[in-house]
């Protein structure tokens, strides 16, 4: 079924103190939409939608929900009988209980992972051509949502067979059975990825820059300001993906990808890039690693109906960081 899926649109996180979350993402590069002493509203330079990261004050660093944004409204109501066919249990919110957006829907995806749809957004601005008011990295738009499940091959087959995605690479590992998957409904490399791990988590939110080089500015920004210890990986580029990457973690630790640099897939004919686990040139393709904590460390996902954390499972592949043979 094709529901009229677009893209990832934005994501929901909870924070425990607003003040140092807004002077981190000035500094990272992001636009403040809106704020108040609860509530933080970002934006990219070229976004324009009221925002694509939603930061909430509670008392414990959370994620509430990803969202992705689809053609109309008729592609909620059309999901929505899909999922409660399915047994699932869907929150429907109206109109104008959320600032800025439409009416939406929201459930516990196959994996745990807690998913929204909406279709319409409060306008703004768009400062591509702002100059004057770009700092840092420079961010530009929110590109995908990368998730820590315990069981990739479920997702890969549910999001590619029932919500109508396509897959431009991914992972095998022992037998060769699916460890990460990247799919995609925008016609770049992902919307989404899911990799092997304990889950249901969040692993990262992946926002696009213009260029390598905003990836040098935004470290520079960083270290001058004294978040050097933010950095947690890179810069490098993924041979998954061609990507240029760094990776760095907000004041609460929820994990922010700014990214550059990937390629089209929007051809039908398009063939799936294979990468074996331990292929030293698939996640950096110079070669060098990434640190435990990228592998062990994600933010916790919340039920969409109790408001409570997930409780976590083990993956159902063998759960290690590919060991490289140089």
């Amino acid at each position: 079924m094709n529901f009229n899926i677009i893209r990832a649109g934005r994501a929901v996180l909870h924070v425990t103190d607003i003040e140092k979350s807004r002077l981190f993402y000035e500094k990272l590069g992001f636009v403040v939409t809106d704020t108040d002493n609860e509530n933080l509203f970002l934006r990219g330079l070229e976004e324009h939608n009221h925002h694509s990261l939603w930061l909430k004050q509670k008392q414990e660093p959370a994620v509430e929900v990803i969202s992705y944004k689809v053609t109309s409204e008729k592609d909620i109501d059309e999901l929505e009988s899909f999922f409660r066919r399915q047994g699932r249990e869907v929150k429907r919110i109206k109109a104008g209980e959320q600032p800025a957006v439409g009416q939406t829907i929201r459930v516990q995806d196959i994996t745990g992972i807690p998913i929204e749809f909406y279709a319409e957004m409060e306008a703004v601005e768009r400062l591509l051509q702002r100059y004057d008011l770009h700092t840092g990295a420079k961010v530009q738009r929110i590109d995908h949502f990368n998730c820590m499940v315990r069981d990739v091959e479920t997702a890969y087959h549910y999001y590619l067979h029932k919500l109508d995605f396509a897959c431009s690479e991914y992972t095998v590992g022992e037998h060769q059975k699916i460890w990460a998957a990247w799919l995609h409904r925008k016609p770049s490399v992902h919307d989404v990825a899911f990799m092997n791990g304990v889950g249901p988590r969040l692993h990262h939110i992946g926002f696009w820059l213009k260029d390598p080089m905003s990836l040098i500015d935004g470290c520079d920004v960083l270290a001058a300001a004294g978040y050097s210890t933010n950095i947690e990986r890179g810069p490098g580029r993924h041979g998954l993906s061609n990507a240029f990457f760094l990776y760095v973690r907000d004041p609460d630790g929820h994990r922010i990808e700014l990214y550059n640099g990937d390629y089209l897939t929007s051809d039908p004919d398009f063939k799936p890039i294979k990468w074996e686990l331990d292929d030293p040139m698939r996640q950096t393709f110079w070669g060098h690693e990434a640190p435990d904590s990228w592998f062990d460390e994600a933010s916790d996902v919340l039920d969409i109906q109790t408001g409570q954390k997930i409780a976590l499972q083990q993956p159902k592949l063998k759960k290690s960081k590919p060991q490289f043979i140089m």
